[in-house]
């Protein structure tokens, strides 16, 4: 026993036992590196069909979405080359008459005999004699018994106040004057018609205007205004060339 504890003592008394000891312990105490386990398995790479059906799958969204950018640049393109349709002025509507001698509004008479200033006298178109003799200065009344004061007017028409008329003179104004043709009887030569006043003129106009020259004296049934009673009293006074 005590040479054992001499022995130890020894040991650790000894420089060189020590060391070797301390180098010992390290070398337990710190592992080798080299023995270190280091997992070099290589990474699974993806197989080359995976990566072709990857790229497949994704073809078509990019081709779909192509063609549509595609189509919109073209509608787009076609819009704004389109030329702009030009749309032509409005044209004022041409007139329609339904009288085919112009009419000037104005007429010229003759008034001759016993007034103070004879000779021509321009009026207005539907002027009466009572116009004529009024303008011409006036007649007496004695002279003017023998003239209808109330009869209209026509363009040319010579008046004779207070004197006989000429043998070669027209026929007097109070004969009984030719028929008026429907197809160029004017405004004023309808009204003097009997029974026929402004309004119903104006719609005899209208309809020659709308439906075209009359054929038939009956068609004046066909005018509004114009019953069985006012008929039988236009019927002989108005014709149809």
């Amino acid at each position: 026993m005590f040479e054992t504890r001499r022995r130890r003592t020894t040991a650790e008394n000894d420089p060189k036992i020590r060391l070797k000891q301390l180098a010992t312990a390290r070398r337990t105490a710190i592992p080798d590196p080299a023995t270190e386990w280091v997992d070099e398995t290589p990474t699974a790479q993806p197989s080359q069909p995976a990566v072709r059906e990857r790229l497949k799958n994704l073809r078509l969204p990019v081709v779909a979405t192509a063609a549509v950018v595609v189509a919109c640049c073209a509608a787009i393109g076609i819009l704004v080359a389109q030329p702009e349709k030009e749309v032509p002025p409005l044209l004022p509507a041409a007139a329609v008459s339904s009288d085919p001698r112009p009419s000037t509004g104005r007429i010229v008479v003759s008034v001759v005999g016993r007034i103070p200033k004879p000779g021509l006298i321009t009026l207005p178109e539907g002027s009466r004699v009572a116009d004529a003799i009024q303008a011409a200065g006036g007649a007496s009344d004695v002279d003017a018994l023998t003239l209808n004061m109330a009869r209209r007017l026509a363009d040319g028409e010579q008046i004779y106040v207070g004197i006989p008329p000429p043998p070669e003179a027209a026929p007097a104004p109070q004969s009984k004057p030719a028929k008026l043709d429907l197809n160029t009887a004017t405004t004023a030569q309808l009204d003097d018609l009997p029974g026929v006043g402004a309004v119903t003129a104006q719609r005899i106009l209208d309809f020659r205007a709308e439906r075209g020259p009359f054929t038939a004296v009956e068609q004046l049934r066909q005018i509004d205004g114009i019953g069985e009673s006012r008929y039988s009293k236009l019927k002989d006074l108005v014709t149809v060339r």
